[in-house]
């Protein structure tokens, strides 16, 4: 055996160094900066402990605060050292798993006697007592045998439960000074010294492994980050996001509600939220009109030797509702609208000069999600979708995906999104046979979406292995005003669906060809573009969707009769418009108002009687001063025509 390595950089440059010698090692030979600044190691293309030694010539990359890698692992660093704390301060408690999670991390605790808010404060501060003891993360190679026989000592069932099921002949584990010892495959930081930022959150059940049959545990929710001022950018943000959850807004603003009685994840849209939701549902409609697709409405059950066809009972049952025996065969509802459209098209003989052919419906779907994983507007149990489904061509393909790429940003202009960024999730070369589909297909595809994104000028981040396994797809992802990302926009291609019901056009040369088919949402799902907008606008909508565009506020009793000829006015207009006639103080009037989110409030009183005016304010609080009633609605109804997303 050779007693040196030779170690690539990322720049293409050699070291050669001794056996032993840790990425930490060569870090400090480029420089003691970068040594500082080091997180985590990449090894040939794996990560890897700054501290791990080396095992032969390899590739190399060191990952500092700047990479979103070294945030994983340093966030997984610190759920261990949440669990550290915890088993110092309540030793009875068994573990369950601790991974890192989109801005934060978390960790699973079996323990008799709930966690309370007061317990996180102890626990978060016994973290801190923890890391500035500056203990190393040191990883140790066991057998599973003997590592099977410890973790049974130490009394942790669920840890013995996961070495069972994952961990080879001999697997990796963790230290944490002398007293915590977790099993874990790493990479972790190399110190508790490293983890300078982090806060515990929440408290919240979970079963183990998501198994409603399974024990509950209790899951303690954190955040960490490289830098205190992360953190504090972080939690303002938070305060942001809970003053604008849509389900608090939703009942505030009287808008949506879940019933208890009729059961979790369905929504009941009140009459304002109901108006609103037809806004969105006539806009898109419209535009389907105006872009050359035709309408549809299938239905929501149909029988279960549908979905055998289309292969949904194999691929997606378990999200599926039990069927129901009816009295000529079984029938399902229907989790997808795309196997209705591919009946329609398949009605009649279709000629290549009748292609593209797009059909869309706003098509409501059910689907089976379980109860933990249920949340308002975001993850519901019946939703509508904003499906289309486009049947063309070869030569046709790239200009179809070009339209609905063009579609989806008239959207996010339309309701106010500017920033947003794409994806194109591709396969994997077939290598691992869980896509369907030729390589002649694939190039197709995938090609027609790369060549679609440069014509519009968009910029997509291809994302090998991640396509549906019946396609390629683009993801448009809008972000929001506190700068967090939603899927929204999605163009798939389906290699699946046309085969399995045998669809065709005749083709110019008087063959039979099979049509490429793309599923194509914009909203994704009415519910969900709710809520985001909801959240987005903290509740005031544009103008456009306000469900009340405008209140007239009588000062005393005897202005209301003006204030029902101005309330027929704004109504004339098309406007929709309320009167506050209650015997209340007008400035008590006015902040209900603006706790309702009424982008325009007219103030009436013996001066604006007198003179055929209105005095005007906003909902953000500016005064316009007195108005002539005929010169506001004009100013109103600009605003609604235009679908300004601004007062």
């Amino acid at each position: 055996m050779s007693s040196t390595l030779t170690i690539t950089l990322p720049d293409g440059s050699q070291k050669v160094v001794p056996q032993g010698t840790t990425p930490m090692d060569v870090a400090r030979s480029i420089g003691q900066r970068l040594a500082d600044d080091a997180v985590v190691a990449r090894v040939d293309g794996t990560l890897w402990d700054l501290t791990r030694p080396l095992e032969g010539d390899t590739t190399l990359e060191i990952l500092t605060s700047k990479n979103e890698e070294a945030l994983e692992v340093y966030r997984h660093s610190t759920a261990h050292l949440l669990a550290a704390a915890v088993l110092e301060l309540y030793p009875e408690t068994k573990l369950g798993i601790g991974p890192p999670i989109k801005d934060g991390f978390y960790y699973d605790f079996d323990r008799p006697s709930p966690f309370t808010p007061e317990d996180l404060e102890k626990i978060e501060a016994k973290m801190k007592e923890i890391r500035d003891r500056g203990l190393p993360y040191e990883r140790q190679l066991v057998a599973k045998a003997e590592g099977l026989a410890k973790y049974q000592e130490l009394g942790e069932p669920m840890k013995c439960e996961l070495i069972e099921e994952r961990a080879g002949d001999v697997f990796s584990e963790y230290t944490l000074g002398p007293q915590f010892i977790d099993f874990c495959r790493g990479p972790h930081v190399p110190t508790t010294k490293r983890i300078k930022a982090f806060k515990l959150l929440s408290i919240a059940g979970a079963y183990w492994k998501g198994d409603e049959k399974r024990q509950q545990l209790q899951r303690i929710y954190g955040t960490a980050w490289f830098s205190q001022k992360d953190l504090d950018d972080h939690l303002h943000k938070l305060e942001e996001a809970k003053k604008r959850d849509h389900r608090l807004l939703g009942k505030q603003l009287d808008l949506i509600s879940i019933q208890e009685l009729a059961g979790p994840g369905l929504i009941f849209f009140h009459p304002k939220g109901a108006l609103v939701r037809k806004l969105l549902e006539d806009w898109m409609r419209e535009q389907y009109l105006k872009r050359g697709y035709s309408l549809v409405n299938t239905p929501h059950v149909m029988r279960e030797q549908l979905w055998a066809t289309s292969g949904h009972l194999g691929h997606y049952v378990d999200n599926m509702y039990a069927a129901m025996e009816l009295d000529d065969a079984r029938y399902r509802l229907k989790p997808m609208n795309c196997p209705g459209h591919i009946l329609i098209y398949r009605d009649r003989q279709r000629s290549y000069r009748d292609l593209p052919i797009r059909l869309g419906e706003l098509g409501t779907v059910y689907r089976y999600e379980r109860s933990g994983t249920l949340h308002g507007l975001f993850r519901v149990r019946g939703f509508t979708q904003d499906d289309a489904h486009i049947f063309c061509r070869p030569d046709q393909i790239v200009e179809e995906i070009v339209n609905c790429l063009e579609f989806a940003f008239d959207v996010l202009k339309t309701y106010g999104f500017d920033r947003y960024k794409a994806e194109i999730s591709t396969w994997d070369g077939g290598t691992s046979g869980k896509y369907v589909g030729t390589p002649d297909q694939w190039a197709l595809a995938e090609n027609a979406l790369k060549v679609a994104v440069e014509r519009v000028g968009l910029e997509a981040t291809v994302i090998p292995d991640e396509a549906a396994f019946y396609g390629p797809k683009i993801d448009v992802k809008l972000l929001d005003a506190l700068d967090r990302p939603w899927q929204l926009s999605t163009v798939q291609f389906d290699f699946t669906l046309p085969q399995r019901f045998e669809l065709e056009y005749v083709g110019e040369d008087g063959g039979k060809h099979q049509p490429l088919m793309v599923h194509r949402a914009l909203y994704g799902s009415v519910e969900r573009f709710f809520g985001i907008l909801l959240e987005h606008y903290a509740g005031a909508f544009p103008i456009w969707l306000a469900p009340v565009q405008a209140i007239v506020l009588p000062i005393a009793d005897r202005h209301a009769e003006y204030a029902k000829q101005v309330e027929a006015k704004l109504q004339a207009a098309g406007l929709r418009v309320e009167v506050d006639a209650r015997s209340e103080k007008v400035n008590y009037k006015i902040r209900e108002a603006q706790l309702q989110k009424i982008p325009f409030m007219l103030v009436v009183g013996d001066r604006e009687a007198a003179d055929g005016k209105v005095a005007v304010r906003t909902r953000k609080g500016g005064d316009l001063g007195a108005k002539l009633v005929d010169e506001v609605v004009a100013e109103i109804a600009q605003l609604v025509e235009s679908k300004a997303v601004t007062d």
